[in-house]
């Protein structure tokens, strides 16, 4: 009993727990005692010549391997492992998570008895919540919790989730929106779309390809949203100059853009967000409703820093609507207070 009762403080003080928002476009990792300790772009670079054992060396990772998109040389390739909040590409999510938590706990053995919270799309299928618990395993996490964002995201903004009072966040993120109706400590209603910072990066560049004929990269294009974008029209509008490469013949030419244009640029994929939260009202328990337009509705995720974001949501709903305080960082804090409650699913690999 005694041997017993001293491996279990062994495990204790040698053991680690650590929350991962592992997005399409970022990846949070957060601790109780440490906060936010990583936020890193999911993006690797591997070389292209394999070890002697047959495995891609990871060259880069983060906001290293972020420079080298469209960038990259012959002898690289650059990977986004992450689509749609789930695991597009195994290895490369591997790899990732194995190096950022190595960034965020240079020790190697802690990093190895560490125990995952991961968020997860609600609208994530069993495979690919199994390829997320596996990838977490490989990578060298002792167990793996899962949570989905939703929920994670109400903890991380500070909504009453155990109350049986109705809240409602919608999370942006880059590749998916989720939204969740929170009760009583748990989800009353989930929706998932595949839509999220990505597309509205996706429809800057067709607008400019149609309208001024240059085709803008992918970083451009998300600079250009985070200066001058917005979801409804300003006055006097904001201008910026924006590089690219011509479609007629080839050679770089300078647009000047305006924040009009962002908003018309980005009005389908904002109609897509917009409606999968007016079907979640219709579709959660009135009941619960009647709470959140009292209460009203919280944004969180990278997507909400977008200008007037909440305003456009408030006049479509007729809903008081606001931003949660770090909205890009309230999921993965969300996980980890989730994760001491004990609002998560979990999955041991000793």
């Amino acid at each position: 009993m005694a041997r017993s009762h001293a491996q279990s403080v062994f495990g204790r003080l040698f053991s680690d727990s650590v929350a991962v928002d592992l997005g399409t476009a970022n990846t949070l990792i957060y601790t109780d005692d440490g906060g936010i300790v990583l936020n890193q772009p999911s993006v690797v670079c591997f070389d292209r010549q394999e070890s002697a054992a047959g495995r891609k060396r990871v060259a880069l990772v983060g906001d290293e391997a972020k420079q080298m998109l469209g960038r990259t040389p012959v002898n690289l390739e650059t990977v986004r492992p992450m689509r749609a909040g789930v695991i597009a590409n195994f290895p490369a999510a591997e790899h990732m998570i194995r190096q950022f938590v190595g960034m965020a706990r240079p020790q190697p053995f802690f990093a190895r008895r560490a125990s995952f919270t991961l968020c997860v799309p609600s609208g994530a299928t069993q495979v690919e919540r199994r390829a997320i618990r596996e990838a977490a395993a490989a990578a060298g996490a002792r167990k793996v919790n899962l949570i989905d964002e939703s929920l994670a995201s109400a903890v991380g903004a500070g909504l009453p989730v155990s109350s049986a009072t109705g809240s409602m966040v919608v999370d942006i993120g880059g590749g998916t929106t989720e939204i969740g109706v929170i009760a009583l400590g748990g989800t009353a209603y989930t929706g998932s779309i595949r839509v999220g910072g990505d597309q509205f990066d996706a429809a800057i560049i067709k607008h400019v390809r149609n309208n001024f004929h240059v085709l803008l990269g992918e970083q451009t294009a998300e600079y250009v949203k985070k200066t001058i974008g917005s979801a409804l029209a300003i006055v006097p509008p904001d201008t910026m100059r924006a590089t690219g490469r011509g479609i007629d013949d080839g050679l770089p030419r300078t647009v000047e853009l305006s924040t009009q244009d962002i908003v018309e640029a980005i009005a389908s994929p904002l109609r897509q967000v917009l409606g999968a939260v007016k079907a979640a009202l219709e579709n959660a328990p009135p009941e619960l409703v009647t709470d959140i337009a009292d209460a009203g509705i919280v944004l969180t995720g990278g997507g909400a820093l977008l200008g007037n974001l909440a305003r456009y949501f408030s006049n479509e709903l007729h809903i008081d609507v606001r931003v949660a305080d770090e909205p890009l960082t309230c999921a993965v804090r969300g996980a980890g207070a989730a994760a001491s409650a004990g609002l998560v699913e979990m999955s041991a690999y000793d």
